[in-house]
């Protein structure tokens, strides 16, 4: 069961869309699909990698939002001035009540 008090964060959802520049490439842009989602944000995990002698820090947290039927792994979340990229979508017991987002951090 999910209260309204569990969800006490407000995130914005967005897709990436590719728009013609007209010299044959694209520009990419961050489209918002829905604004102001209630949303509860947990920290997950954190990983060190090293990678070409440069350690880096990814931070991977658990996001749940009330069930949307659309929802894709490749959107993202906007939260305050930070980005949360989408990995995993999971619709707990198959309910349809909410949906737990496994994200990534973005820099």
């Amino acid at each position: 069961m999910i209260r309204a008090g569990d969800l006490n964060k407000l995130v914005d959802i967005q897709a990436q869309t590719k728009t013609p520049d007209g010299m044959g490439n694209f520009t990419t842009a961050w489209t918002t699909l829905a604004s102001n989602v209630a949303a509860a944000i947990w920290d997950a995990t954190s990983n060190e990698r090293n990678q070409a002698n440069a350690t880096t820090l990814i931070i991977t947290h658990r996001v749940r939002i009330r069930h949307r039927s659309i929802l894709r792994s490749s959107w993202r979340l906007k939260f305050g001035n930070r980005y949360f990229a989408i990995v995993s979508v999971v619709n707990p017991g198959e309910k349809n009540e909410y949906l737990d987002l496994y994200c990534k951090e973005a820099a």
